[in-house]
């Protein structure tokens, strides 16, 4: 249980999951007020909405404060009695780890669902800007849950976490938590087997990738003839932008720009 608490706390405060809800964060900023009935920035906002409620659970703190109540195994062996973490203690975390089981398992669904809206409005050619970035975020983010296993990690977590509580309710019926019973199997309160609804995810966010290839859409290939005129003016081209810029570089206007 020591150890699988502070796996679990070590790939929930990754620096990469939380370098893209700063990053997030930060794109939901910019577009506010521009983009507020476009569906993929709303789609964003659930996975903005899913990652705040995550943090503010506090599950690192918490399994953090656990750790430091299980006895080492030094203390266990040289004694024949030890101190444990009480029922109450148990019941918390292990209702928070099922709470954030089920948030991620939301966030991953949010990620993938704004992932195919987001390349679904890059294909019509609307708001290009947004949509590029959303799309990399997305995928970013939803690849940094699954390749860190911190579903995985947080529902192996639980097995030992209901043992653990089912041994100390065993010796001391002290319950804190009550009209609620704790599942055996944490896959019968998420209601989804979790590798297979990850595989599934993947196969959508893949399969919408290959089959719309947005990049040749957008980017169609150019007759030779004009590739090379384009290449001789090139810089000349280059340095009128500059000096005749009237569109503003940071504006999405939504539509294809020549």
């Amino acid at each position: 249980l020591r150890r699988g608490c502070h796996i679990a706390g070590k790939r929930l405060s990754a620096p990469g999951l939380a370098a893209e809800g700063c990053v997030l964060r930060s794109v939901l900023y910019v577009y506010h007020s521009r983009l507020l009935r476009h569906r993929p920035y709303l789609a964003l906002q659930q996975v903005e909405q899913c990652l705040k409620r995550l943090w503010k659970m506090n599950l690192v703190g918490c399994l953090e404060t656990l750790v430091e109540l299980i006895p080492k195994q030094n203390a266990s062996k040289a004694q024949a009695e030890c101190l444990v973490p009480s029922q109450p203690m148990l019941e918390t975390v292990a209702l928070k780890v099922l709470g954030g089981c089920k948030l991620i398992l939301r966030l991953l669904d949010c990620c993938c669902k704004a992932f195919l809206l987001s390349v679904k409005h890059l294909c019509s050619e609307e708001f290009i800007l947004l949509n590029t970035v959303a799309s990399g975020l997305l995928s970013r983010l939803w690849f940094v849950i699954q390749y860190r296993c911190v579903l995985q990690t947080l529902t192996s977590l639980y097995g030992a976490l209901s043992t653990m509580l089912h041994l100390v309710s065993e010796t001391q019926q002290t319950p804190y938590i009550k009209g609620f019973t704790f599942p055996s199997d944490i896959s019968d309160f998420l209601g989804v087997n979790v590798s297979s609804e990850v595989k599934k995810q993947k196969a959508q966010m893949l399969t919408t990738k290959k089959s719309t290839s947005w990049m040749k859409k957008l980017f169609p290939p150019m007759p030779e003839a004009v590739s090379k005129v384009g290449k001789k003016r090139k810089s000349e081209t280059c340095t009128s932008a500059m000096k005749n810029c009237s569109i503003p570089c940071a504006m999405d206007i939504g539509e294809t720009v020549v």
